[in-house]
């Protein structure tokens, strides 16, 4: 429940701030992909300014987005290295506690020899 009171204030105010940058910018701007020539570009867009801008912005998010994920690629190798070492350990303890490394197959009982005694109290 705290957590969508926090949302909603933190994401009204934003919306209203977009709505209103929307609003005020509403005039048609045109961009160019041509270097070399300013006044007839090979290749151009006209849009609003604040499409111009929410796409911009979402490029951004995703291109940075992108840079995280493939900056944490080691961290991700390094867990799934982790986890199956971990299996494979586990399957060790299994084997050596003498317990079936299915669970459900039978329990065996363990010799005699290697049977522990209560503690002396």
């Amino acid at each position: 429940m705290l957590r969508r009171i926090l949302a909603a204030i933190v994401l009204v105010p934003l919306a209203v701030v977009i709505i209103a940058f929307a609003l005020a910018n509403r005039q048609p701007v045109r961009v160019s992909f041509d270097p070399f020539s300013a006044s007839e570009p090979a290749a151009s867009v006209t849009l609003p300014l604040f499409a111009l801008m929410i796409v911009l912005l979402i490029i951004g998010v995703i291109v940075g987005g992108a840079a995280s994920w493939i900056r944490q690629g080691r961290w991700r190798g390094a867990a799934r290295r982790f986890e199956r070492d971990l299996a494979k350990l586990r399957e060790k303890v299994r084997a050596l506690e003498g317990a079936p490394a299915d669970p459900t197959a039978p329990q065996r009982e363990p010799p005699r020899r290697l049977r522990l005694r209560p503690p002396a109290r």
